[in-house]
């Protein structure tokens, strides 16, 4: 299990609009909405769970 203090840099780096819509409102769901965006979010479950569905369309780096 990660610890609490860690986070994930996600970045938005391929358009979603050939994809199935559910992929479109996870990404709404983690804040991003424009290409190129880049969010911190918390290493936990829920988020490893979201990234998964979408991980054609993110990368992803821990810090």
């Amino acid at each position: 299990m990660a610890e609490k203090n860690k986070m994930l840099k996600v970045t938005y780096v391929k358009s979603s609009i050939s994809y199935n819509k559910k992929q479109s409102k996870i990404l709404e769901a983690l804040g991003l909405t424009k290409l190129n965006q880049t969010k911190l979010l918390p290493d936990n479950e829920s988020i490893r769970g979201s990234l998964f569905h979408v991980r054609h369309l993110v990368k992803v780096e821990e810090n």
